[in-house]
């Protein structure tokens, strides 16, 4: 009991430095993303403040198995995660609303190298918070937290776009590697929604 309480703590911890961490990177993003007109890095700030709703669930849901495994979801964590699938279609939208804008317009960012710098700390982090939160899971024999540490791989393609379209744009100056950048979002965006969407209405994430 000593064992399984340490691993549920660990799990609160990784849950909350989740939550802290992306409203940090969508601050940043958010930020450079509207300073050097990079739709993508835009995007990809607000996609973290969607990740912090998301978070907010998920921490709740730990606290929920911690008492006990096999309860149902509660109204709180139904409807965190249905705001959370509205918003990331919203974001999807604004995403295409954004990208067809510029290809009328042929606007180009001033600089892409602050998506490259945030999207490889953003992969690094990512990485090991799938993998500590993967062996809590597995530790506490707790599907549920598997499968949302499986979801974070959806945060990882995220950064890998964003990460390959700022590089393009910046090695080469391909005008729309940023439009790029941002339909990748779009797709994803869809998906995450979609998922939450499902996850409300009682199925677990199938990220795996």
């Amino acid at each position: 009991m000593v064992k399984e309480e340490k691993l549920y703590r660990k799990a609160i911890l990784l849950s909350l430095f989740t939550i802290f961490y992306n409203i940090v990177e969508g601050i940043v993003s958010m930020f450079f993303g509207y300073q050097d007109e990079t739709l993508a890095l835009f995007g990809f700030g607000i996609d973290s403040f969607i990740e912090v709703l998301s978070g907010v669930g998920i921490f709740t849901m730990i606290l929920r198995i911690r008492k006990n495994q096999t309860t149902e979801k509660s109204k709180f964590e139904q409807t965190a995660l249905k705001i959370t699938g509205a918003v990331f279609y919203l974001l999807a939208l604004g995403l295409l609303i954004g990208s067809v804008i510029n290809i009328i317009t042929q606007h180009k960012p001033e600089t892409t190298r602050w998506g490259i710098i945030i999207s490889i700390l953003s992969i690094f982090t990512m990485f090991w918070l799938m993998q500590s939160k993967r062996k809590v899971g597995r530790d506490l024999d707790s599907e549920p937290i598997i499968a949302d540490a499986n979801c974070t791989k959806v945060c990882i393609y995220m950064s890998v776009i964003l990460l390959l379209s700022s590089l393009i744009y910046e090695i080469t100056g391909f005008a729309y590697a940023d439009v790029i950048g941002s339909v990748g979002l779009i797709y994803f965006s869809i998906s995450e929604g979609k998922e939450a969407f499902e996850k409300s209405q009682g199925k677990e994430c199938s990220c795996d």
